[in-house]
């Protein structure tokens, strides 16, 4: 594995970066793989926050990618060029969408070669990077929301995730449902709270243009912010003069969410007071549930695009062996399965060629195998590049752990509404 060396400015391989002060934690949790295989490798990239706010996000990302490529080559590697290993290419898109697009220009001039890779997380990330990998079309498997991002006629980007339309239509009558069988009623009024982020815009832009009105809420708070956030009194202030019988509050990151979770909490509005729902894998993060505590972020909802559930017991254990993380979250299932699917098109390409593992990947329409990873089962892409079928995933924190509460293809608890 190599990855990009920010203080060098050029990619190292990976134990000398490591050396060089990319952090013990990170060794420990990633270990030291074996050097490759004689013969040229198949060169894959991931681009996601490794430094900033986000940088957990990154991390988990990476832990995904890093089993996915190790199981590829224990496996044999790719079978249809001998067995040649697959090499992950790591880079860091640190906290803007500056420095992911200077980093994106780096690795397509590093790194000729590649045949495809994923990323950048934040939705904002993915838009800048996808304008660099596009013309240099390199495949790009993202796990990001924004329907930007696949709105724009690119031909190497490959979405997914739901995107954040198709969640928000989704999204209402799906959490109105869960109050109705969990509390027995369906609530009338609702609160907003979001960052300005490509992404919240993206699904709260058709929540508050048509959805609220089609399933009869009304809005009685509504506050934009922008990450990160320093201070959540004024906003949790209103909320709690307004009173809305649930929340729908679009955090992108886990110290933002800590911090209007302690405020709630501060203003007796937890979990059994007012339920809330958020968006995006950072709402499952682990260490969300140490650093909140487990009383207070009991009951919270987010709604993310896969999840380690029913259906993924063998790869969670295999995961939380590898890693020592107590679950499979979004993060690290969806990048493992881009890996998956960048090995099944080189494969099927038959060349370690990006234009034509990027053919292969447009004419997928599988049902099993590496389907399976994704909730629908299926893997087809449509013309704009967005799975077909792609389906919404609602976790809970439920005793100190989040767990899929919704489909029940994919849910291991029911759901916990409170009755107020």
């Amino acid at each position: 594995m190599v990855e990009d060396s920010r203080q060098t400015g050029r990619v190292v391989p990976r134990r000398t970066a490591l050396a060089m002060g990319l952090g013990a934690a990170g060794a420990v949790a990633l270990g030291a793989r074996p050097a490759r295989a004689q013969g040229k490798p198949v060169q894959v990239a991931l681009l996601a926050p490794m430094s900033g706010p986000w940088a957990r996000q990154g991390m988990l990302m990476r832990l995904g990618a890093d089993m996915a490529i190790d199981e590829i080559n224990a496996s044999g590697g790719i079978k249809a060029l001998g067995g040649a290993k697959m090499e992950l290419v790591v880079f860091d898109a640190g906290d803007s969408a500056e420095k992911a697009k200077n980093a994106a220009q780096r690795m397509v001039a590093q790194y000729p070669d590649l045949v495809g890779g994923t990323g950048a997380w934040f939705s904002s990330f993915t838009l800048a990077v996808t304008e660099v990998t596009e013309r240099a079309e390199l495949p790009w498997l993202t796990l990001s929301y924004s329907d930007l991002i696949t709105n724009r006629g690119f031909r190497y980007v490959f979405q997914m995730a739901p995107t954040a339309d198709d969640q928000a239509i989704k999204a209402l009558p799906t959490i109105l449902q869960l109050a109705k069988q969990a509390a027995g009623s369906q609530p009338t009024t609702i609160g907003l709270i979001a960052g300005n982020d490509a992404s919240a815009a993206s699904l709260l832009r058709p929540i508050r243009a048509t959805e609220l009105e089609k399933h009869k809420l009304r809005a009685v708070v509504d506050e934009t912010y922008t990450p990160p956030l320093s201070d959540a009194t004024s906003i949790v202030q209103r909320v709690r003069s307004a009173r809305p019988q649930f929340l729908l509050c679009v955090t992108s990151n886990v110290p933002d969410t800590k911090l209007l979770m302690d405020k709630f909490a501060e203003y007796r509005l937890s979990g059994d007071r007012l339920p809330k729902i958020g968006n995006g894998g950072a709402l499952g993060a682990p260490e969300l549930g140490q650093v909140v505590g487990p009383q207070i972020i009991e009951g919270l909802m987010g709604i993310v695009a896969n999840w380690g559930g029913k259906g993924q017991a063998e790869l969670s254990k295999r995961f939380t062996e590898k890693t020592g993380e107590p679950w499979l979250n979004q993060d690290s299932i969806m990048t493992y399965t881009d890996m998956m699917i960048l090995r099944e098109a080189t494969e099927r390409a038959g060349v370690a060629d990006r234009r034509k593992v990027a053919e292969a990947m447009r004419n997928f329409d599988l049902t099993d195998g590496v389907a399976l990873l994704s909730p629908g089962g299926r893997l087809k892409f449509d013309e704009k590049g967005r799975r077909v079928g792609a389906e919404l995933v609602i976790i809970q924190w439920q005793a100190g752990k989040a767990v899929a509460v919704y489909p029940p293809s994919v849910a291991t608890a029911e759901p916990i509404w409170p009755r107020v």
